[in-house]
């Protein structure tokens, strides 16, 4: 009876060992293959789109605008302009190319269609240094020049992730002025009903 008990016993852990393990590896295909750099996409769609959009819905009388009397900090449009240059330039260093908005700088730009074109154009040539990235070529180390001309090795997603970031406080900075002139946010906006956030 005790053999037979423990047999039993056995059989039953065995069957849910047996289980786990099924479940386990059912958990484990439904992982995405590169989890670190196809959440970094995501982040940074989100906030390309909040960019473009908030670029979008300023007027552009108020591209010259600044969010106080202080002359260095930037108007409404250098701040897109902003956001295109780096974005070429991180991306371009990303991608391994020279940097095809180096003889120009998009914070000079004067109206609205140019920085926003220009800002679309940085954006979409940004959209394949993020869509082509995987977990392995993130984890690779680049050279880099930086603004100052000195030399980094720095890792592949360390330097999307500083763009993104960069991206996300200059959106910050941006909402400060559509704020200013009652203008909503696009992150602001109201969700429609049963809508996910």
């Amino acid at each position: 009876m005790l053999n037979h008990s423990l047999w039993i016993t056995g059989r039953k852990i065995a069957t849910l060992a047996a289980s786990l393990g099924i479940a386990a590896s059912a958990a484990l295909a439904q992982q995405p293959a590169n989890p670190l750099s196809d959440g970094l996409k995501r982040l940074y769609m989100g906030n390309r789109n909040n960019i473009v959009r908030t670029a979008e819905k300023m007027p552009e009388e108020n591209y010259g605008m600044r969010p106080g009397s202080q002359q260095e900090v930037r108007t409404f449009g250098q701040q897109v302009g902003h956001v295109a240059r780096y974005n070429f330039l991180w991306c371009s260093q990303a991608k391994g190319e020279k940097n095809p908005a180096a003889d120009r700088n998009p914070e000079t730009l004067a109206t609205k269609a140019e920085l926003i074109k220009a800002l679309n154009d940085a954006f979409t040539y940004c959209d394949e240094a993020y869509n082509s990235l995987t977990d392995a070529s993130a984890a690779e180390t680049i050279d880099i020049t930086q603004e100052s001309g000195r030399q980094a090795r720095v890792l592949r997603m360390f330097l999307l992730t500083l763009n993104y970031g960069h991206n996300n406080e200059i959106y910050g900075s941006m909402v400060s002025y559509l704020r200013q002139k009652d203008i909503v946010p696009p992150a602001s906006e109201p969700r429609p009903a049963g809508k996910k956030q």
